[in-house]
């Protein structure tokens, strides 16, 4: 197994990386589909765990993370997301926000989003996008875009790659580039 990575590549307003993995889609799409496995792909460290244990199934599902961010004012919290994308085993997307204290749901503008194009009987192209571009004004006053490192999404599909691996031999992420990048040998 070959194994590169670039930094991602940064847009106006979004930020993607892509591997591609030894997996199919429909088995990398199943382990997205299921929030109880987001800690384990995140990147960050910041989420911790979804208190709701249902597979996303369809447009408009709602789902709770709970995060912990050391910059954060209560250092705990939890987030709410809103599936936005849900295209078996193509694509899956959700907005973030949170749950007010009326219980109204607020969402801030940004939109995770992972793409898969099979490539072959085994093995699947996943780009990861995280998009910014709908944050309103007031929210970009404190908050800063993107709000992780640029490694962030690489590391994201790296745990993907491992978690959706097959339980028998090999498997895992092969090649990493920035969209419109040659891999670089790593």
């Amino acid at each position: 197994m070959s194994d590169t990575t670039t930094a991602p590549a940064v847009a106006k307003e979004n930020v993607s990386a892509t591997l591609t993995v030894a997996a199919t889609a429909a088995r990398l799409f199943e382990v997205l589909a299921d929030p109880t496995t987001h800690a384990a792909i995140d990147g960050t460290g910041w989420v911790q765990e979804s208190p709701d244990r249902v597979p996303l199934t369809e447009a408009g599902q709602i789902f709770r993370m709970d995060m912990h961010h050391p910059d954060h004012p209560d250092g705990d919290y939890q987030v709410v997301n809103k599936v936005e994308v849900l295209d078996p085993p193509h694509a899956i997307g959700w907005l973030t926000g949170q749950e007010k204290d009326d219980g109204r749901l607020e969402f801030g503008g940004w939109v995770w989003r992972y793409d898969l194009v099979p490539l072959g009987r085994s093995g699947t192209e996943v780009t990861l996008t995280y998009d910014w571009s709908a944050v309103p004004g007031y929210i970009r006053e404190y908050l800063q875009f993107p709000p992780f490192g640029p490694k962030h999404l690489v590391n994201s599909l790296h745990h993907l790659a491992a978690l959706a691996a097959p339980t028998t031999g090999g498997g895992g992420p092969t090649t990493a580039h920035r969209r419109g990048d040659q891999p670089t040998t790593a």
